[in-house]
This record gives C-alpha cells, structure tokens and sequence, in this order.
C-alpha cells in the first residue's frame, strides 16, 4: 500500500493536465433478523491506467470474513467476500487517493481528432469483439423502431458526424429528460425513460448507451464519481455512485459521455467499474444464504480535491 501523497497546488495540477481526489465511499445494510451467512461481491477500486492512477485504495468491512480478488472480464477489480459469522449490520467503506489525467477525456490536448462518420466500418473480427457492447436491449419491436428513428434524426442533423452526433444525444437528454430520483428501477427500460422524460443517472445512460447501439457505435455502461464542489460548475450525482456512458471513438479507444450532466467526462469524473449494463459494474452486490429480514440501505459518497491550494 502506497503512502498518502503531498498535495500540490491547484494551479500545478491544471497546468500537468490532471487532479487528484480523495473518496470516501460508505455503503450500510441492517436487517430486522441477524444474517448468518451471506456472499458479496465489491466493485470498489477505481480504475488504474494510463489515464487514471490508484494511488491509494482502502477496503474495510465491518464483520469478519473470508476474501479474495479477482479481475473480470470487464477488466474491474473485483473482491469476494464471504461471511459465516451473524451480524445484523454491514458496513463496507472504500477509500481511496485517484490522480485522473486529461488525456483520457473526449477533448486531449494535442490535434483534434479526424472526422469519422456513421455508420462505422468493422473488420469482421473487430465487430465480433464489439458485439457485447452493440446489441441493444431486447424490447418491443415497435419501441426498438421508435428509438431507432429518433437516434438517426441525431446522425442526420450533424451530417453524420460521429462526435458530434454524440455530444448532441448527450446535451439533448440532459434537456429533455428530467432528474428525478424515485421514479424509475433497475428495471426500467430506456423506452420507458424515452416515454416518461424522468430518471436518474442509470437511466441517462442505459438510453444513451441504447441509442447509440441502434446506429452501431459500440457503447457500454460505466460506474464512478463526479466531483461537484469547489468553483467548478455544479453538476447532478455527487453524494452516490454515478453513471455515464463511454462509446468506443476509432483511434481514440473508450470515452466517456454524461448525459446526466449534457458534457463530455474530463478532470472531474472518477473511473470505477465498467460493463455492458448496471449489474456488470454494480458496485456492491450480494446474496443471503441463511438469516435476514428486511433491509435499510445506507450509501454515501465524498469526494474532496487534494489539489487545493
């Protein structure tokens, strides 16, 4: 485990083209009747990469139990957690130091990038890899051919553009649809986000990632934070986990689109786990095999720059 980092200024941190944050995530169960043995499975560790450092990540759980780690097949970091000790409360708290970079954001700071038009041409074996991340969800014939139509209007009247029709969508469903926790599920469709206007972050991006499938950019679901203080504008999504959506851009690999928000991810969105929907990349997960009545979730989410001056 690495030691904490020294802070340095603001001003350094822009000029190097990046920022660096300290989260805390806390999730809390509690159950009327005691559970005694249950299995987890925690998406914690922020990614690490070329554009994305770990440079501290914690994982403490409150009840004892046995452990192991893994990576998925989505490339996340992944913890499995068994317990056989009985507890009526669990508490799992991830902290974690992230310095994020600028270049893994839509805009870099060298050249823009060249045109690409849709539809994009595949080699056959580049579609085969793609294909997780082009189907799009299985609905209703009618409601596929409905979204179908409205996805291409933003194909037509950006003359094709691929990055351009894709800022579009994104500025567009953040106009268009209302933030409005309580009113959608997991369940919910991006039909039924089309129809209703209302949903929350999850629902922002299963609608965009599902249009954007319908034109065949590959598109996948994906798990964070966003940082909302400090003099940066205000956005949605900042005391929880947050969604967006990341489309596969030829020559630039993976990028991230928060239509929660209308704008393209940069400095203040922090990378976790990715996947081809939510219960690829949920970021808490489990199930009671003995024991247990009803449940009270508790999630909370803080996310402080370290690059104050």
């Amino acid at each position: 485990m690495s030691d904490s980092p020294q802070p340095y200024t603001r001003l350094a941190a822009e000029q190097a083209g990046s920022r660096l944050y300290s989260v805390t995530h806390t999730t809390s169960y509690r159950y009327s009747a005691p559970v005694t043995r249950s299995s987890h499975v925690f998406r914690l560790r922020p990614a690490h990469d070329r554009f994305q450092e770990v440079v501290e990540h914690v994982l403490s759980i409150s009840v004892p139990g046995r452990s192991w780690e893994l990576e998925d097949v989505f490339g996340n970091q992944v913890v499995h957690y068994e317990i056989d000790s009985s507890y009526t409360e669990l508490n799992i708290e991830a902290t974690s130091v992230v310095r994020v970079h600028r270049g893994g954001g839509l805009f870099e700071l060298s050249a823009p990038p060249p045109r690409v038009s849709i539809p994009l041409l595949w080699m056959p074996w580049q579609s085969q890899m793609m294909l997780p991340y082009l189907l799009p969800p299985e609905l209703e014939e009618s409601e596929l051919y409905e979204l179908s139509d409205y996805a291409r209007t933003f194909v037509e009247r950006n003359d094709r553009e691929l990055i351009e029709t894709l800022m579009d969508l994104t500025r567009t469903l953040r106009a268009e649809i209302a933030y409005q926790p309580g009113v959608t599920q997991l369940e919910t469709t991006p039909f039924e986000v089309y129809r209703v206007k209302r949903g929350v972050c999850q629902d922002f991006a299963n609608l965009f990632i599902c249009l954007a499938r319908l034109e065949r950019v590959p598109a996948r679901y994906r798990v964070g934070y966003i940082y909302t203080g400090g003099d940066y504008e205000n956005k949605i999504q900042a005391e929880a986990s947050h969604a967006w959506a990341e489309a596969y851009l030829p020559l630039r690999g993976w990028k991230g689109f928060d239509p929660t928000n209308g704008l393209a991810v940069d400095l203040d969105h922090i990378r976790v786990a990715t996947g081809r929907n939510y219960r690829d990349a949920t970021p808490t997960s489990g199930v009671i095999k003995v024991g247990g009545g009803g449940e009270e979730l508790y999630v909370s989410v803080r996310v402080d720059p370290l690059d104050q001056p």
